[in-house]
Protein backbone atom coordinates (compact mmCIF):
# COMPACT_ATOMS: atom_id res chain seq x y z
CA UNK A 1 0.00 0.00 0.00
CA UNK A 2 1.39 3.27 -0.76
CA UNK A 3 0.49 7.34 0.45
CA UNK A 4 -1.61 7.33 -2.49
CA UNK A 5 -4.38 4.98 -0.72
CA UNK A 6 -4.98 6.48 2.55
CA UNK A 7 -4.11 10.20 2.26
CA UNK A 8 -6.23 12.61 2.58
CA UNK A 9 -6.62 14.93 -0.50
CA UNK A 10 -8.60 17.89 0.78
CA UNK A 11 -6.50 19.11 2.93
CA UNK A 12 -6.78 22.81 5.14
CA UNK A 13 -3.56 24.31 4.39
CA UNK A 14 -2.58 28.53 5.29
CA UNK A 15 -0.08 30.92 4.30
CA UNK A 16 3.00 32.01 6.00
CA UNK A 17 0.90 35.57 6.55
CA UNK A 18 -1.75 33.82 7.71
CA UNK A 19 -2.90 35.08 11.32
CA UNK A 20 -1.81 32.65 14.26
CA UNK A 21 -5.23 33.65 15.53
CA UNK A 22 -7.18 32.38 12.13
CA UNK A 23 -4.69 29.19 12.37
CA UNK A 24 -5.99 28.61 15.61
CA UNK A 25 -9.64 28.55 14.86
CA UNK A 26 -9.01 26.40 11.97
CA UNK A 27 -7.58 23.74 13.99
CA UNK A 28 -10.06 24.15 16.57
CA UNK A 29 -13.10 24.20 13.74
CA UNK A 30 -11.78 21.01 11.59
CA UNK A 31 -10.55 18.97 14.85
CA UNK A 32 -6.93 18.69 12.97
CA UNK A 33 -3.72 19.04 15.38
CA UNK A 34 -1.52 20.57 12.18
CA UNK A 35 -1.94 22.71 9.33
CA UNK A 36 0.51 22.23 6.44
CA UNK A 37 1.51 25.77 5.42
CA UNK A 38 1.77 26.74 1.96
CA UNK A 39 3.16 30.08 -0.46
CA UNK A 40 1.03 31.64 -3.08
CA UNK A 41 2.13 28.92 -5.74
CA UNK A 42 1.05 25.84 -3.34
CA UNK A 43 4.57 25.11 -2.44
CA UNK A 44 5.18 23.40 0.75
CA UNK A 45 7.07 26.04 3.34
CA UNK A 46 6.24 24.89 6.53
CA UNK A 47 3.80 23.05 9.10
CA UNK A 48 2.21 24.78 12.03
CA UNK A 49 1.03 22.10 15.08
CA UNK A 50 0.07 21.85 18.68
CA UNK A 51 3.52 21.66 19.52
CA UNK A 52 3.86 24.91 17.77
CA UNK A 53 1.24 26.74 20.17
CA UNK A 54 1.74 25.37 23.23
CA UNK A 55 4.38 28.07 24.85
CA UNK A 56 1.54 30.86 24.15
CA UNK A 57 1.59 34.62 26.02
CA UNK A 58 -1.87 34.59 25.43
CA UNK A 59 -2.64 31.45 28.01
CA UNK A 60 0.63 31.88 30.27
CA UNK A 61 2.89 29.14 28.93
CA UNK A 62 6.00 30.87 27.57
CA UNK A 63 9.04 29.45 28.98
CA UNK A 64 10.28 31.01 31.84
CA UNK A 65 14.16 30.91 32.59
CA UNK A 66 16.11 32.18 35.92
CA UNK A 67 18.59 34.40 35.25
CA UNK A 68 21.55 32.65 35.26
CA UNK A 69 20.64 29.72 33.13
CA UNK A 70 18.96 32.26 31.10
CA UNK A 71 22.73 33.61 30.67
CA UNK A 72 24.20 30.78 29.36
CA UNK A 73 21.45 30.18 26.86
CA UNK A 74 22.14 30.72 23.27
CA UNK A 75 20.25 33.95 22.15
CA UNK A 76 19.64 32.31 19.07
CA UNK A 77 17.09 30.21 21.11
CA UNK A 78 16.01 32.36 23.16
CA UNK A 79 14.64 34.44 20.06
CA UNK A 80 13.05 31.51 18.82
CA UNK A 81 11.23 30.62 21.79
CA UNK A 82 10.06 34.09 22.11
CA UNK A 83 9.19 33.98 18.53
CA UNK A 84 7.11 30.61 19.28
CA UNK A 85 5.28 32.98 22.33
CA UNK A 86 4.68 36.03 21.05
CA UNK A 87 4.12 35.44 17.02
CA UNK A 88 1.31 36.98 14.96
CA UNK A 89 1.92 35.03 11.91
CA UNK A 90 2.36 31.68 11.00
CA UNK A 91 5.18 32.18 9.16
CA UNK A 92 6.91 33.25 12.30
CA UNK A 93 6.12 30.16 14.44
CA UNK A 94 6.02 27.42 11.88
CA UNK A 95 8.15 24.54 11.32
CA UNK A 96 9.65 24.84 8.83
CA UNK A 97 12.08 21.40 8.68
CA UNK A 98 9.41 19.49 7.66
CA UNK A 99 9.09 16.09 6.91
CA UNK A 100 7.46 14.44 3.69
CA UNK A 101 6.94 11.84 1.35
CA UNK A 102 6.05 11.20 -2.13
CA UNK A 103 2.35 9.84 -3.25
CA UNK A 104 4.22 6.08 -4.01
CA UNK A 105 5.93 5.90 -0.56
CA UNK A 106 4.78 2.84 1.14
CA UNK A 107 3.13 2.98 4.03
CA UNK A 108 5.47 0.55 6.27
CA UNK A 109 7.66 3.39 5.58
CA UNK A 110 5.99 6.19 6.78
CA UNK A 111 5.29 3.97 9.91
CA UNK A 112 8.69 3.98 9.78
CA UNK A 113 9.04 8.04 9.59
CA UNK A 114 6.29 8.03 12.65
CA UNK A 115 8.77 5.67 14.54
CA UNK A 116 11.93 7.25 14.02
CA UNK A 117 10.96 10.93 13.91
CA UNK A 118 7.98 11.29 16.47
CA UNK A 119 5.69 12.73 14.37
CA UNK A 120 1.98 12.13 13.85
CA UNK A 121 1.26 12.73 10.55
CA UNK A 122 3.29 13.82 6.87
CA UNK A 123 2.69 15.54 4.13
CA UNK A 124 2.23 14.40 0.32
CA UNK A 125 4.49 16.50 -2.08
CA UNK A 126 4.27 15.93 -5.83
CA UNK A 127 6.90 18.65 -7.70
CA UNK A 128 6.84 20.44 -4.29
CA UNK A 129 3.53 20.88 -4.60
CA UNK A 130 1.09 19.43 -1.11
CA UNK A 131 -1.30 17.03 -2.40
CA UNK A 132 -2.14 15.19 0.71
CA UNK A 133 -1.55 14.23 3.96
CA UNK A 134 -1.12 11.01 5.87
CA UNK A 135 -1.62 10.83 9.78
CA UNK A 136 -1.79 8.20 12.26
CA UNK A 137 -4.96 7.43 11.79
CA UNK A 138 -4.91 7.03 7.93
CA UNK A 139 -2.50 3.91 9.27
CA UNK A 140 -4.98 2.73 11.62
CA UNK A 141 -8.01 2.90 9.48
CA UNK A 142 -6.14 1.27 6.87
CA UNK A 143 -5.02 -1.56 9.42
CA UNK A 144 -9.07 -1.42 10.31
CA UNK A 145 -9.63 -2.15 7.18
CA UNK A 146 -7.76 -4.89 6.22
CA UNK A 147 -6.09 -3.71 2.85
CA UNK A 148 -3.84 -6.80 2.28
CA UNK A 149 -4.91 -7.72 -1.42
CA UNK A 150 -2.71 -8.89 -4.50
CA UNK A 151 -1.27 -6.16 -6.93
CA UNK A 152 -4.30 -6.16 -9.66
CA UNK A 153 -6.64 -5.66 -6.29
CA UNK A 154 -4.51 -2.70 -5.05
CA UNK A 155 -4.58 -1.36 -8.14
CA UNK A 156 -8.55 -1.57 -9.12
CA UNK A 157 -8.99 -0.31 -5.49
CA UNK A 158 -6.93 2.94 -6.02
CA UNK A 159 -9.14 3.38 -8.91
CA UNK A 160 -11.98 3.48 -7.10
CA UNK A 161 -10.93 5.53 -4.52
CA UNK A 162 -9.84 8.17 -6.82
CA UNK A 163 -12.81 7.81 -9.14
CA UNK A 164 -15.32 8.28 -5.64
CA UNK A 165 -12.83 11.29 -4.68
CA UNK A 166 -13.18 12.92 -8.01
CA UNK A 167 -17.08 12.65 -8.17
CA UNK A 168 -17.61 13.84 -4.74
CA UNK A 169 -15.88 16.63 -5.84
CA UNK A 170 -18.66 17.23 -8.34
CA UNK A 171 -21.82 17.42 -5.46
CA UNK A 172 -22.36 20.57 -3.93
CA UNK A 173 -24.16 18.95 -1.38
CA UNK A 174 -21.27 17.35 0.11
CA UNK A 175 -17.93 18.02 1.82
CA UNK A 176 -16.94 14.41 2.51
CA UNK A 177 -14.05 14.69 -0.01
CA UNK A 178 -11.63 15.98 2.87
CA UNK A 179 -12.25 13.00 5.10
CA UNK A 180 -11.10 9.45 4.99
CA UNK A 181 -11.73 7.00 2.54
CA UNK A 182 -10.45 3.32 2.40
CA UNK A 183 -11.14 0.88 -0.44
CA UNK A 184 -9.99 -3.18 0.43
CA UNK A 185 -10.57 -5.29 -2.00
CA UNK A 186 -13.47 -3.84 -3.77
CA UNK A 187 -15.05 -2.25 -0.35
CA UNK A 188 -15.43 1.09 0.31
CA UNK A 189 -15.23 2.17 3.84
CA UNK A 190 -16.48 5.37 4.69
CA UNK A 191 -15.21 7.02 8.04
CA UNK A 192 -16.46 10.09 10.18
CA UNK A 193 -18.98 12.73 10.50
CA UNK A 194 -21.61 13.52 8.13
CA UNK A 195 -23.87 16.51 7.91
CA UNK A 196 -27.16 14.69 8.18
CA UNK A 197 -28.71 11.40 8.02
CA UNK A 198 -29.42 12.05 3.94
CA UNK A 199 -25.51 12.77 3.10
CA UNK A 200 -24.55 9.68 4.35
CA UNK A 201 -27.05 8.15 1.92
CA UNK A 202 -26.42 10.04 -0.88
CA UNK A 203 -23.00 9.27 -0.15
CA UNK A 204 -23.48 5.42 0.03
CA UNK A 205 -25.28 5.50 -3.01
CA UNK A 206 -22.62 7.89 -4.67
CA UNK A 207 -20.10 5.00 -3.84
CA UNK A 208 -22.27 1.96 -4.67
CA UNK A 209 -22.67 3.11 -8.08
CA UNK A 210 -19.06 3.18 -9.07
CA UNK A 211 -17.91 -0.37 -10.91
CA UNK A 212 -16.16 -2.49 -9.32
CA UNK A 213 -17.06 -1.53 -5.66
CA UNK A 214 -18.33 -4.84 -3.99
CA UNK A 215 -20.30 -3.06 -1.10
CA UNK A 216 -19.76 0.13 0.98
CA UNK A 217 -19.16 -0.60 4.90
CA UNK A 218 -20.61 2.73 6.46
CA UNK A 219 -18.42 3.99 9.19
CA UNK A 220 -20.24 7.33 8.94
CA UNK A 221 -22.15 9.36 12.11
CA UNK A 222 -24.31 12.00 10.93
CA UNK A 223 -24.50 15.07 13.03
CA UNK A 224 -27.55 16.21 14.81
Amino acid sequence: MKASDVMVRDVITVRPETGVDAAVRLLAEHDVSALPVVDVNGRLVGIISEADLIRRIEIGTEKHRSGWLESITAASTLAAEFAKSHGKKVGEIMTTDVVSVSEDTSLSEIAALFERKRIKRVPVIRNGQLVGIVSRSNLIQALASRIGAGGEQQNTDRRIRSELLSRMQGQKWTDFGSRNIIVSDGVVHLWGLVGSEEERTALTALAEEIPGVVRVADEMIPAY
